[in-house]
């Protein structure tokens, strides 16, 4: 089987999507797999290369990789790829429109308003949101351009950075708490990851930089830990996710919000779906070559 790994891309994540990109083709199977590193800069490239193979996997972040767009195009010319399919992806991507649905389905996530400009912030409901609030992208992933805000005098500069990276911005209460993620293969709550940022959140350099954090595999209480896997499982559902996903949450005590659904989530040496994979006793080559079985099964 050819597998095209595509990796890059237009976002600003692109570095990470190398990253990634990179640590896929090194743990492919060779002696299951003609794999073929397919770096792109623009959607018309994707059409180009991805003629000649018999699946793609999606090493891809953030706008043009995990929105839908680049799962459209496949879907189009009708090769198989990993991950989520259109809706899923673009619903996951869209921090706003995902809290919505959260919200109409009773999972808890943390309030928020959305803003396009300086003109739509509203002061009255920040106050009563209460401060420190996360300011960030709308679209955006690995933590670029987000930031925490303790009062009103940071808002408008704060939201002037953000607005770099996305046309819309994100203001959410800060759930001050345990941070979990739980990484998702083909429906199954892999172990549960604890993640203790060295930095003041769980911010780029913690995500990506050896040491930036202090993950572990964690144990919850067995009523909680059930809790916990029932709300990702419900998120799973609810957007209709499918082959992976990770699904981000702070615990405050035992009230559980949920930040995000990741559709593509990293791969790189530091990222946390293996080490969750990897403490369930999947290697990481094994990893993928379920994504690539689970993937194919949805194409069915």
């Amino acid at each position: 089987m050819m597998i095209g790994v595509i990796m890059g891309g237009t976002s600003s994540e692109r570095e990470i999507s190398l990253l990634t990109g990179k640590e896929i083709i090194e743990n492919l199977d060779k002696e299951k797999y003609e794999v073929l590193p397919m770096p792109i800069t623009t959607g018309f490239e994707l059409i180009d290369k991805v003629k000649c193979i018999d699946f793609a996997f999606i090493a891809l972040h953030g706008t043009f990789g995990e929105d839908g767009k680049v799962q459209s195009v496949l879907e189009t010319i009708d090769i198989p790829y990993s991950g989520s399919g259109v809706l899923s992806s673009a619903l996951c991507m869209d921090k706003n429109m995902s809290k919505k649905i959260l919200k109409a389905e009773g999972i808890k996530t943390p309030d928020w308003i959305m803003v396009k400009s300086l003109e739509d912030i509203d002061y009255n409901i920040l106050e009563k949101m209460e401060y420190p609030l996360v300011i960030k992208p709308n679209c955006g992933g690995s933590s670029i351009g987000t930031f925490i805000v303790k009062d009103n005098t940071q808002v408008e500069k704060t939201v002037c950075e953000a607005l770099k990276y996305d046309s819309e911005i994100v203001i959410e209460k800060y759930i001050q708490g345990k941070e979990l993620t739980c990484c998702i293969l083909n429906g199954e709550v892999l172990p549960m990851i604890s993640i203790k940022p060295k930095s003041e959140f769980f911010d780029y350099s913690s995500k990506y930089d050896a040491g930036g954090a202090e993950e572990k595999i964690i144990e919850l209480p067995s009523e909680l830990k059930n809790k916990v896997e029932d709300i990702a499982t419900k998120c799973w559902n609810v957007f209709k996710c499918s082959s992976y996903a990770r699904v981000d949450i702070i615990l405050k005590d035992e009230e559980i919000f949920v930040l995000e659904i990741n559709t593509l989530p990293g791969m790189t040496k530091n990222s946390l779906f293996p080490k969750s994979a990897k403490a369930k006793g999947i290697g990481f080559s094994q990893l993928l070559d379920h994504i690539i079985e689970y993937s194919i099964e949805k194409e069915d």
